[in-house]
């Protein structure tokens, strides 16, 4: 009979007494982003419904929303075991998506739900998966965090392509808010997977009074002072912004163009789906082909540098041909580029921190500093368009931006080395 744990090292860098954590952290990944994206598609489309020259505004709530419940988490975070704290994190979210259901079935002012669900999913997306690396971090050293983020992140590509394919198929059997329910019911799964990583990292030896698992304890603003007080973080932050606010500008005008060019609400759904099967297939690919090699074999600094040099050749594209379909195509390379490689780097970043530092400064920075990028671009480009700027010349702004994105990155990969080492 073939095993899971004899197989598994055979495929990827994973030795064999790493197969079991990194089967249920890939299977825990897997749930956590189908679900999300079973609701993506869903959240694009309430962006429009609930109107796109609000979007700045639902950014703005987006920020504040997170502003308020990342103090919360650091709170929990300060008297809850690892287990018990993701524990309540997942059953709040579960929660809010039963609520969202009965709205939703009563037709309860459908433009204020629209924007209510894009906030909502917003603050979601950012948190559980910045809580999911938190705990991958935390079990893993950093050299088995070079070798298994990018397997483990594979597992959320699955899911992510799986999600798509599910939301597509299903709205022509069920009505829409079933879906929530079905998310639901990948969040149980989570929480599964989460009892197993637990009992795993009780089990090993090496680990026994280590704190890990353990209350992380401090103060809730902890974090908030250590990401504004070390240079490294406030690298990692600077990073963040510059992601964030050039995928912001894209996100902005493509959603602009598609409510212009495509009338009906079926037909956004199914290019938002589209657009997301086909990043995630792309994304998937990379990962299980490239991230690993490329972190291992040329370092951290290539696959923090990859996707701003990416981002500066594409808004020179956009300067010149400022159409919908250069914008989708550049957001899908930028996605790509995003979560197969940018994205495992950055959590690589997090190994050589304190375990406060892992839960509360990664949990503000991934989240508030994230959405605040989100904002301020959202009311930036709100702006500028008012005095006449249009999106071709915004993009050749964003040109010089991006390079200066790749220094922050290439900065971060040396000092990640230096604190490895030392």
């Amino acid at each position: 009979m073939v095993r899971f744990r004899d197989v598994l090292p055979s495929v990827t860098d994973a030795e064999p007494d790493e197969a079991v954590p990194v089967g249920w952290a890939f299977l825990y990944f897997f749930c956590l982003l189908c679900g999300y994206y079973i609701l993506r598609p869903i959240r694009d489309e309430m962006a429009i419904e609930g109107g796109v020259q609000h979007l700045p505004w639902m950014m703005t709530a987006t920020f504040v929303t997170l502003l308020l419940v990342t103090p919360l988490f650091g709170w929990l975070s300060t008297r809850a075991p690892r287990y018990r704290l993701l524990l309540i994190v997942y059953t709040f979210f579960g929660a809010n998506l039963l609520l969202f259901f009965v709205a939703m079935m009563g037709h309860l002012s459908p433009q204020w739900i629209a924007r209510a669900f894009f906030v909502w999913l917003s603050v979601f997306n950012l948190f559980v998966v910045s809580v999911f690396w938190s705990v991958m971090v935390d079990l893993f050293t950093p050299a088995q965090g070079a070798r298994l983020f990018g397997v483990i992140a594979a597992g959320g590509s699955i899911g992510a392509m799986v999600g798509p394919l599910l939301t597509a198929g299903l709205t022509y059997l069920v009505p829409i808010p079933v879906l929530l329910l079905i998310s639901v019911g990948f969040l149980v799964a989570c929480g599964f997977c989460l009892h197993r990583l637990d009992r795993w990292a009780k089990a090993q030896p090496a680990r026994q009074g280590s704190g890990q698992g353990e209350p992380i304890g401090g103060s809730i603003w902890a974090g908030v002072r250590s990401a504004l007080s070390s240079p490294y973080l406030l690298g990692i932050c600077l990073y963040l912004f510059f992601l964030t606010t050039t995928a912001t500008f894209l996100y902005l005008e493509q959603m602009r163009l598609v409510s212009e060019q495509i009338p009906s609400p079926e037909g956004r759904t199914r290019l938002f789906s589209l657009i997301d099967l086909v990043v995630n297939v792309l994304t998937f690919l990379t990962q299980v082909t490239v991230t690993g090699r490329v972190i291992s074999r040329f370092g951290l600094a290539s696959a923090l540098v990859v996707l701003p040099i990416a981002s500066a050749i594409g808004f020179g594209v956009i300067g010149i041909m400022p159409f919908l379909v250069v914008f989708v195509l550049f957001t899908i390379v930028r996605r790509v580029g995003e979560y197969a490689l940018a994205k495992p780097a950055r959590e690589v970043l997090f190994t050589v921190v304190s375990r406060e530092e892992k839960y509360k400064a990664k949990n503000f920075i991934d989240t508030a500093v994230s959405r605040g990028g989100d904002a301020t671009t959202g009311w930036i480009v709100s702006w500028v368009k008012v005095l006449g700027v249009t999106a071709g010349q915004m993009a050749w702004i964003l040109v010089p931006l991006s390079l200066l994105w790749g220094l922050v990155g290439w900065f971060l990969a040396r000092q990640e080395e230096k604190l490895r080492r030392g």
